[in-house]
């Protein structure tokens, strides 16, 4: 992958080749916003405008037959590495992800409402059997209420796999710059990641009181937790590096994400949350900062 990262680095017909090429590809959409991403970060928006508009060409053929991915991916993973490169901050650019994902959540409605809708219809014909006694327990508007959610909840998820799709994106691309010019500066820049508790909290209130704030914010549940998942897998990441858990962990981390997602994923946000009140990192190693971008930005 470093060998990649140098030839995209190259020139700006190497860079042209794979930002286009990736993108014109079937399921290489990412790799495409990975390497835009990483031309932006090191070299600015002004170079890299100039290697993404071919990429654009084949990202608007893809929407243009029912594929709107490469194109949304492309053009938020890139909006999100100019935060990062203004900013210096993950933070921030993990809490502009979920306006990106709420932009995600507004387009994939727009084009898929009707298949969205179509699939909220039988789910919404299983949920006295997935709930059980519960939902019989419920008032008739209390019903209706959770039946309105199913489908803002389906496009937030939806939209909620987009987010992190950009956002790994941008990790790969942040990997590569590093790696290019700034050896390991990414590991401890990622590990080093915590969020405050305020953002924290506000990203728990989002995802608890989204649904209570009108039907269609109820996508703000699953937009909220990725920036705290985000957050964990940092913590997990840290506390390796520090000794203070096996390697065996990360491994086991990833394998369990894969299988047990839906019992990992709220671990993984429940981790973030709490380490954003204790920082179970602070005691060593905490020479540049809990929000120290050593990517070379």
């Amino acid at each position: 992958m470093r060998a990649l990262a140098g030839f995209i680095m190259r020139g700006r017909m190497q860079a042209t080749l794979v930002v286009a090429g990736a993108a014109a590809m079937p399921l290489l959409f990412w790799l495409s916003a990975a390497a835009g991403s990483l031309v932006l970060l090191r070299r600015g928006l002004g170079d890299a405008m100039g290697i993404v508009l071919w990429a654009l060409l084949p990202a608007a053929a893809w929407w243009f037959f029912g594929e709107p991915r490469t194109l949304l991916v492309l053009v938020g993973t890139l909006g999100l590495a100019l935060v990062l490169r203004s900013s210096l901050s993950w933070r921030r650019t993990l809490l502009c992800s979920v306006a990106l994902g709420l932009v995600y959540g507004v387009a994939l409605g727009m084009l898929f409402g009707a298949p969205i809708e179509a699939l909220a219809g039988e789910l919404r014909k299983l949920l006295p059997q997935m709930l059980q006694g519960v939902h019989q327990s419920l008032s008739v508007d209390e019903q209706a209420r959770l039946e309105g959610m199913v489908a803002p909840v389906l496009t937030g998820l939806l939209a909620a796999l987009l987010q992190i799709a950009s956002l790994l994106s941008l990790v790969l691309g942040r990997y590569w710059q590093a790696a290019l010019y700034n050896p390991g500066g990414f590991g401890h820049e990622f590990r080093a990641l915590r969020l405050p508790p305020v953002m924290a909290f506000g990203l728990l209130a989002g995802m608890l009181l989204g649904p209570n704030l009108g039907v269609q914010l109820a996508m703000l549940t699953p937009l909220c937790s990725v920036p705290l998942a985000f957050a964990g897998v940092a913590l997990i990441h840290g506390l390796v590096a520090q000794g203070r858990l096996g390697r065996f962990w990360l491994v086991g981390l990833y394998v369990t994400l894969l299988l047990f997602m839906q019992l990992i994923y709220p671990l993984l946000v429940v981790v973030a949350i709490v380490d954003s009140l204790f920082d179970f990192r602070r005691r060593p190693g905490r020479k540049n900062g809990p929000d120290a971008p050593n990517g070379e930005g």
